[in-house]
């Protein structure tokens, strides 16, 4: 028996003769209309490098899905490029994107029931944004990013965006010139893709692809290689595999196939925003993922990558050494992939792993030569974090696991940049950022201007920073982000008082204001929540709805 299409309510029967007519007005043939209508959620603009070039990639999923007897159809969505958006007010709209995102693909795929989706993103916000539509609306759907940029090169070494915002830093504290600046400026970005580094772009399209949910090398393959313009193809034609077999996205993500993207982030050492995203993410197809759960994770996988900013390898490394499979493959002993999990490829992920092999052990490492033996994010709690806060524990030094220091305090992330640029925070300081979180920023902005400064400033292996807020994927350093609850909720981080003292013990996952309970009562007592930043638009919408960052920062 011939299966019922979704796109058949737009296309079939007499009462959908207008229907037809409007397809026909963009040009679409009769043999078009009975086909299956996938569409083609294409992030493209003029603003993101990541995306610059992405209707290249639309158009070769188009021929895929073409070649495979679909009809494509293209809509677009937005997107925040995060780099641009640092340091001001459009930082607060970055991850309230997200949601957007999601709602507009929603919104889109369901006005225009299409049979199947293929997604098309690049950076930050968007991918998760296009993973949470995808699991809420569950039809058969593919992920191929535009890929990542390649690194640049100055002076013989290997540079990136992360060079250009700790050589600020450098410059204000006379460990470079501006002349150096300007060079890496020119050069550390050389062409289209998402930054080079283990930034949050590539760690989440990796995550998409040790979720199953893209085909092998869509987190790794470089933007500009003909191999990704192949695997776009392969994707259109993958689609119209996953339409004629019936396997949706909620097939694939399963409980398993989260553990598993998990397990492979702690061993690539990934940004710190995929505790925000992957939570979400699942939420979305109705499982709900405890921060512990990274924890234990991270216990059972050693960190074998040390890609920027923890180290000097970049995606293109990390590709020609084997990419995702190489990493999974290299784990299974552990027991942390679940290897009959579903994947895109129509095969399981044993399947997929089967001609998976290490061809440089430099850069993913074996076993038994870790760069750690825990992985690369660890979930702090404490009396300052009873909900928990996130640190990137592969990119601190190993003088910063263990540190107590003076709290340096301050209510936005504007005032602590004013103070780290103009030398007023010391070795031994703890810079403490509050009112930054998803509902008191608004929108939990990433605070990579600071922590680039410290880290330029030389200070990144004596300062710490603490926030209610969140760090780039291209932050480095003792930085702990999403300290839950956050200020504007009345957490404890809101009753910090200039010189407090804070302990921090990343090995034992602890996070500690060394003040008695006694006087924190009393603080708590007297503390009253600010007026909100900001009371109008889309922003103020946001911060009424959106939950604790402990919680993926979701909206409800």
């Amino acid at each position: 028996m011939k299966k019922t299409l979704r796109s058949e309510l737009m296309t079939k029967g007499l009462e959908r003769a207008p229907h037809r007519s409007l397809f026909k007005a963009m040009g679409y043939t009769d043999d078009e209309l009975t086909r299956p209508m996938v569409g083609v959620v294409n992030a493209a603009n003029e603003i993101i490098p990541g995306h610059v070039h992405l209707d290249i990639i639309a158009n070769d999923v188009k021929a895929g899905i073409r070649m495979a007897g679909g009809t494509p159809v293209e809509f677009p969505v937005i997107g925040v490029c995060d780099g641009i958006a640092m340091g001001h007010t459009g930082m607060k709209y970055s991850l309230a994107s997200r949601e957007i995102i999601a709602d507009s693909v929603e919104i889109m795929a369901t006005a225009h029931p299409f049979d199947a989706l293929v997604f098309v993103p690049n950076c930050d916000k968007i991918i998760p944004g296009m993973l949470m539509a995808a699991m809420r609306l569950n039809i058969p759907s593919v992920f191929v990013s535009g890929g990542p940029m390649l690194s640049g090169r100055l002076q013989g070494k290997s540079v990136d965006l992360i060079s250009v915002f700790e050589g600020v830093g450098g410059v204000k504290s006379g460990r470079m010139t501006r002349a150096t600046l300007k060079a890496l400026e020119d050069c550390a970005c050389p062409g289209c893709g998402s930054c080079a580094g283990m930034f949050t772009a590539n760690s989440m399209n990796c995550v998409t692809e040790a979720l199953g949910l893209g085909l092998p090398g869509n987190g790794t393959i470089p933007a500009v290689d003909a191999a990704r313009r192949r695997l776009a193809k392969e994707a259109g034609i993958k689609v119209m595999e996953l339409l004629r077999k019936d396997i949706k996205p909620r097939d694939i993500a399963t409980l398993d196939a989260f553990k598993n993207a998990i397990a492979v982030d702690m061993a690539l050492g990934c940004s710190t925003n995929t505790v925000l995203h992957i939570p979400a993410v699942a939420h979305e197809a109705g499982i709900r993922l405890d921060l512990d759960l990274f924890n234990a994770l991270s216990k059972k996988t050693p960190n074998l990558c040390h890609l920027s900013p923890a180290g000097k390898h970049h995606l293109e490394d990390l590709n020609g050494a084997g990419g995702i499979p190489g990493v999974m493959k290299t784990i299974v002993p552990l027991g942390v992939i679940a290897q009959d999990a579903m994947t895109v490829t129509g095969k399981t992920v044993g399947e997929n792993l089967k001609k998976a092999r290490v061809l440089d052990p430099d850069v993913i490492r074996p076993l038994d030569q870790p760069y750690s033996k825990e992985g690369g994010i660890a979930i702090l709690r404490g009396n300052l974090a009873p909900d928990g806060a996130v640190v990137k524990q592969s990119a601190v030094a190993a003088d910063m696991l263990v540190n107590e220091g003076r709290a340096r305090v301050f209510d936005s992330e504007d005032g602590a940049i004013q103070a780290i640029l103009g030398g007023k925070i010391k070795a031994g300081d703890i810079v403490v950022v509050r009112y930054e979180g998803p509902r008191g920023g608004p929108g939990m902005r990433e605070m990579l201007t600071p922590t680039s400064a410290i880290a330029g400033m030389g200070l990144d292996k004596d300062v710490a920073l603490l926030t209610d807020g969140r760090f780039s994927g291209g932050t480095r350093g003792a930085a702990i982000g999403h300290i839950s609850p956050e200020a504007a909720d009345g957490g404890p981080i809101a009753l910090v008082k200039e010189g407090d003292r804070i302990k921090i013990d990343i090995p034992a996952k602890t996070l500690t204001l060394l003040v008695d309970e006694a006087e924190l009562n009393m603080r708590k007592a007297d503390w009253r929540p600010p007026e909100p930043k900001i009371k109008h638009g889309y922003l103020a919408r946001y911060s009424r709805m959106v939950s604790s960052g402990s919680k993926g920062a979701v909206c409800t």
